[in-house]
């Protein structure tokens, strides 16, 4: 079965473009589009969809709060946010509303559709190093969610669990995190596995997101 993509979009342009690029591939189908976050949600009720591709900036629901929505329902597909250099800090909160990565609009054909199929997959598009680098420059201006660097939440982990957050926060893969720890690269992916179940995350952009906003990692740090 092909994956079925959602365009969500306020550029009509814009859309057409990537449905071209989608409609040409076998194992991909456009089954819906929007103009904004609300259309977005009332198609979704409606249609069977694998993976939205969302914009931020749009007319009466931003993309933000439409995946905000879309992530805290049952079964709910995956998101893609779409973004520009001087909407990073978008992105960011897009992340935190439950997106599974993101990319910027003029990303290359090729890196679009291996993206869709990522996140399909399950996995997370953003490499942790750029992950790191949108965290670095934009966690400063999020506002602060009183937690301390000790929070209830790391207190589920193991010692070795927390060193494993804190290297996949700073941006390293499994295979220099197992360098770095002289661990098995599938001993760390099994760590990182209990990671995510323990704090209840679905992906590794989720293990960033909460080592910043807990303290354990710092921007700039």
């Amino acid at each position: 079965m092909p994956i079925r993509v959602m365009l969500v979009d306020d550029q009509v342009l814009l859309r057409t473009g990537f449905r071209m690029v989608l409609a040409a591939q076998p194992d991909m189908e456009v089954v819906a589009e929007a103009g904004d976050g609300a259309e977005a949600l009332e198609v979704l009720r409606a249609t069977a969809v694998d993976v939205v591709l969302m914009d931020v900036r749009m007319p009466r629901l931003d993309g933000v709060e439409a995946t905000a929505r879309i992530c805290s329902g049952p079964n709910p597909p995956k998101v893609l946010i779409l973004t520009t250099f001087d909407l990073d800090e978008y992105a960011f909160s897009g992340l935190k509303a439950g997106a599974s990565g993101f990319m910027l609009k003029d990303v290359p054909p090729g890196e679009l559709l291996g993206a869709i199929r990522s996140v399909h997959s399950g996995d997370a598009v953003v490499a942790p190093s750029t992950t790191r680098r949108l965290l670095d420059r934009f966690a400063p201006m999020l506002p602060q969610t009183g937690r301390e660097p000790q929070h209830k939440e790391l207190e589920r982990l193991t010692d070795r669990e927390r060193e494993v957050m804190i290297l996949v926060a700073q941006g390293l893969s499994n295979g220099e995190i197992a360098a770095r720890l002289v661990l098995s690269e599938a001993t760390v992916k099994t760590h990182v596995g209990r990671i995510l179940t323990k704090l209840s995350l679905r992906d590794r952009v989720q293990v960033v997101v909460l080592a910043y906003e807990t303290g354990l990692v710092r921007a700039g740090g």
